[in-house]
C-alpha cells in the first residue's frame, strides 16, 4: 500500500501525528519553539477555537454536556504540552528553562479556568 491509496495517507498522517507527540514527549524539538510555537500560539489558537464553538454551542441552546465537553476537549493537549515543556526545560536548565516551566504552568492555569 502506498501513499496514493487513501487508506495509505491516513496511515502516513498517523505515524505523522505519533511522531510529533514522541519527538515533543522526548525533548527532540527546541524548548523555544515547542514553548512558543506549539504552546504559545497553536495551543492558544486551539483554546480560543473551542471555547468560541462551545459559546455558539450554548447560545444554540444545546445541551450543557455537549457544550462543557466542546470547551473542555483541549486539556487532554494542554497538559502533554505543559508536560513536555517541563520535561524538555529539564533537561535543558538554567533560568530561561525554568521561567519556561513556569510560564506553562500558568499557560495551563489559565487555559484549564477560562
Amino acid at each position: 500500500m502506498d501513499d496514493s491509496h487513501p487508506a495509505g495517507r491516513v496511515s502516513s498522517k498517523l505515524v505523522g501525528l505519533a511522531g510529533f507527540f514522541r519527538s515533543r514527549w522526548q525533548g527532540r524539538v527546541p524548548l523555544d519553539r515547542l514553548f512558543w510555537r506549539d504552546m504559545a500560539f497553536v495551543g492558544t489558537a486551539i483554546n480560543i477555537a473551542s471555547s468560541v464553538l462551545a459559546l455558539i454551542l450554548l447560545g444554540l441552546k444545546l445541551p450543557l454536556w455537549l457544550v462543557l465537553s466542546v470547551h473542555f476537549a483541549p486539556v487532554p493537549y494542554n497538559l502533554f504540552l505543559t508536560f513536555a515543556v517541563w520535561r524538555t526545560a529539564e533537561k535543558s536548565g538554567g533560568g530561561k528553562a525554568s521561567l519556561m516551566m513556569l510560564g506553562s504552568a500558568l499557560w495551563l492555569i489559565a487555559t484549564v479556568v477560562a
